[in-house]
């Protein structure tokens, strides 16, 4: 039996070590395999009538067969050491788009699928700065949080992959087919332990959680609800011994709670991408990055309204909370607000606005004690 179409089957298997699968494979290559020759190797009857079946593996060669879609097994150079060093490697790795980007320096980006403003103007940003220095961003392709931090990556032309929790042929969730083209072509990765036709279950997804983390030099976390899956993530990387990090919230925003209480717990509170960058920075195949990416220097005085955006925060300011703040009256204050928004810098959401960008000059100032 060929080699590949016994990963293959493999992969379609659960519980199985790989000493096991090693073993299979080698007497599988030799000759015809049986149920007897599988039990012996340590498969149960059912694992091995599984193993011999002939279902969907003509329809996983023919997905082998297309343009960029790769499978890569554990005995396989390409397949990642970091990922090969946790406590259970999936055997098989399917791959759609640059398998190379693998084994290159990753941060995990995740949180809930719910998300406040504030949830999204962070994503956005740390992806986006984090892509810039230099480091592949890694999360799960879902809704909210993972698809924010996707996006922004692309946006600065960096690299991004999408690990999932179903099969790549059965893309889930179905609207993110466009966001998932766009990863390929932006030379990233759409990666998978499941076989390309697998629909997406509940249980794959903490299963997904492991590689996530596992690929990564450490996790970020957005902002996560009390009970959200996102500190399965969190709780993978811990077991794993990567580094986690945890962006604070208002103690009044219930999508940041579990967030603030991974803190409580120990993760690394973080404010800036450069928290990130130097807590891992030591790590000597990391690039070096400009100061100009990190630290992004601008004129103040290119800076429309410098007084104003200092006193909009990255949660909802009111109007009104911005116009105390400066001392300056209401009417005055919107038109600031709305060169501001033009420029880039806030956002106008329900109850007012929120900052998009950080500048390391601007600091809130006029605050009544």
């Amino acid at each position: 039996m060929d080699v590949q179409e016994i990963w293959l089957r493999l992969s379609r298997l659960q519980k199985v070590s790989l000493p096991q699968c090693f073993a299979i494979v080698q007497h599988c290559s030799e000759g015809k395999p049986n149920v007897l020759l599988l039990r012996k190797l340590g498969l149960t009857e059912n694992q091995a009538q599984k193993f011999l079946a002939a279902e969907h593996i003509e329809a996983d060669l023919n997905w082998l067969s297309q343009q960029e879609n790769e499978l890569i097994s554990c005995d396989d150079l390409r397949y990642p050491e970091k990922l090969k060093n946790i406590a259970n490697p999936p055997p098989v790795l399917f791959v759609k788009g640059n398998a190379e980007c693998l084994s290159q320096t990753q941060i995990a980006i995740v949180g809930s699928r719910r998300y406040s403003d504030y949830g999204e103007t962070c994503a956005t940003y740390f992806s986006s700065e984090l892509s810039a220095a230099g480091l592949v961003i890694t999360s799960g392709l879902a809704l909210g949080i993972d698809g924010i931090a996707h996006r922004a990556c692309l946006e600065t032309q960096g690299t991004t992959i999408a690990v999932l929790g179903c099969g790549i042929a059965r893309l889930y969730p179905a609207c993110h087919e466009h966001l998932a083209s766009r990863i390929v072509a932006n030379h990233g990765a759409i990666v998978s332990e499941f076989p390309p036709s697998t629909k997406a279950r509940a249980e794959y997804f903490p299963r997904r959680n492991r590689i996530i983390s596992g690929l990564s030099e450490g996790v970020l976390i957005v902002e996560a609800a009390e009970k959200s899956g996102t500190l399965i993530t969190a709780r993978c990387a811990l077991e794993q011994g990567k580094d986690v990090f945890a962006i604070p919230g208002s103690i009044d925003n219930l999508q940041s709670a579990g967030s603030n209480w991974l803190i409580q717990q120990g993760a690394y509170l973080v404010a800036h991408p450069k928290d990130i960058i130097e807590q891992i920075g030591g790590l000597h195949w990391l690039p070096s990055p400009s100061p100009e990416i990190i630290y992004p220097e601008q004129d103040v005085a290119e800076l429309p309204f410098a007084e104003v955006l200092a006193n909009v925060e990255y949660e909802v300011t009111s109007v009104d909370v911005v116009a105390e703040r400066v001392g300056q009256p209401v009417p005055e204050i919107a038109v600031a607000l709305l060169d501001l928004e033009l420029a880039g810098w806030i956002k106008a959401v329900s109850g007012g606005y929120v900052r998009l960008k950080r500048a390391s000059h601007v600091r809130r100032i006029n605050v009544p004690v």
